[in-house]
């Protein structure tokens, strides 16, 4: 089984970027976290992370064919991008959405989830254990399939 995981914009400032919302682990360490998630449920994980739009879309589009899952966390491309969910949409690869702070009790204006609309499952406020809850939810239903 072989997933991508998309992190959006900022994410690679984890640890700098306001630690009381998305805590201070840094991205490497969440790096390290999903290596060892994907070894623990027997995964095959790529990463990618990019702060453009364009790149992530690219890259959801270039994963047609090659992977069996996505988890996406878009970040501020959440709230935005039709162009991601347009892309999701497009490949229509079985995807999780994963938000490390809870979206839901945050500004109005972040309550609106476009690419969400193109994952069968959401997972938010969990800080970076969310991934790990998002890869057990992805193999489990890629497993079904």
């Amino acid at each position: 089984m072989k997933i991508l995981i998309i992190n959006g914009p900022n994410i690679n400032m984890l640890g700098i970027r306001e630690p009381n919302v998305y805590g201070g682990q840094s991205y490497q360490e969440l790096l390290r976290l999903l290596k060892d998630w994907a070894a623990e449920l027997d995964i095959e994980a790529e990463h990618f992370q990019s702060n453009h739009e364009g790149a992530i879309v690219d890259e959801i589009q270039a994963a047609y064919g090659c992977v069996d899952g996505i988890i996406i966390n878009p970040a501020a491309y959440t709230h935005t991008s039709i162009a991601i969910l347009d892309a999701l949409k497009a490949v229509s690869i079985p995807a999780v959405e994963v938000h490390i702070s809870d979206v839901s009790s945050r500004e109005e204006f972040r309550q609106i989830s476009y690419p969400g609309q193109a994952c069968f499952h959401t997972i938010m406020g969990q800080g970076l254990e969310g991934y790990h809850q998002a890869m057990i939810v992805l193999k489990n239903h890629l497993s079904k399939q």
